[in-house]
């Protein structure tokens, strides 16, 4: 089975699951409460793609990794980080104006950083692969933002089957990019498996990286536990299936080695930050 038809559909349920969840008031966050959002925004848009870059130099991956490792990281946080945050006691509302402002603002931030990518990880990359800033525009508008536009619209229409909506779709967000994982790790396992220890190795510095920083941003603007373990969930979780749809399509870079990146970073993300809520739901519990 091609991956891009389950990561398609699956990509965007995500997004029209996220549009049913948003209310206006998540907008307002950004005018009241305007530090949280900025650091959250920084974080996760500027900082952490400026990471993925360092680590790739510092791994020596190859060029089609380089670019996959920035694809990952220049992604909009995921769905599910809405969840995590609930569990770990977070600031929800916060997780999702976080979510959903960088899904939106990413539509124009990843074609560009993508083209740098590209351009930095060298000539065997650059003249290997093509980027078409202008396919990758149109399919993260058809498979993100139109979906998002649905969702708000089922929810401003119909309330009550958006809600019940909602709840369906948030218990199957998880599991089905779980099985996307799956899925891409059978058919390509012999890449997986040959660049593990090298990929692998950068993909969990990543992860790590993400909430060390984000959790020193979060200090170094004296904000609360409440709120900093948000940011650091919304950080550490990136869109691992847009990345699978843009290195997958065949509109775009139609590669899978390019993917190999993002399927790594959904099976350690989830680990490593499961672990994290885990934590500290057991602190909380302690205390």
């Amino acid at each position: 089975m091609n991956p891009i038809l389950l990561v398609i559909p699956i990509l965007s349920i995500l997004m029209f699951d996220l549009g049913l969840t948003l209310r206006l008031e998540d907008f307002r966050l950004l005018a009241q409460r305007p530090l949280p959002v900025i650091v959250g925004l920084v974080g996760q848009l500027v900082v952490l793609p400026l990471v993925a870059y360092g680590l790739a130099v510092v791994f020596n991956l190859p060029p089609l990794f380089f670019v996959g490792m920035v694809l990952i990281a220049c992604c909009p946080g995921g769905s599910s980080s809405n969840v995590f945050s609930m569990l770990a006691g977070g600031d929800v509302a916060l997780s999702v104006t976080l979510t959903a402002l960088s899904s939106i603002i990413t539509l124009v931030t990843v074609p560009i950083i993508l083209a740098w990518a590209v351009a930095a990880s060298g000539a065997e990359a650059a003249a290997a692969v093509h980027l078409p800033v202008g396919n990758l525009l149109v399919q993260n508008i058809v498979l993100m933002a139109v979906p998002i536009a649905l969702g708000v619209a089922v929810k401003h229409w119909w309330p009550g089957a958006a809600a019940a909506m909602a709840r369906v779709l948030g218990k199957i967000a998880f599991p089905a990019l779980m099985l996307l994982a799956g899925i891409f790790f059978v058919q390509h396992k012999d890449t997986i498996l040959d660049n593990f220890g090298q990929l692998g190795s950068c993909v969990l510095a990543l992860i790590l990286l993400a909430i060390i920083v984000a959790s020193l941003l979060s200090r170094a603007t004296k904000l609360t536990g409440t709120v900093r373990r948000t940011i650091v969930i919304e950080v550490g979780m990136q869109n691992a299936a847009q990345a699978i749809a843009v290195a997958s399509s065949p509109f775009i870079f139609d590669n899978p080695i390019i993917a190999t990146p993002a399927i790594i970073y959904a099976l350690l993300m989830n680990v490593v930050l499961l672990t994290y809520v885990g934590v500290i739901r057991y602190r909380k519990a302690t205390a």
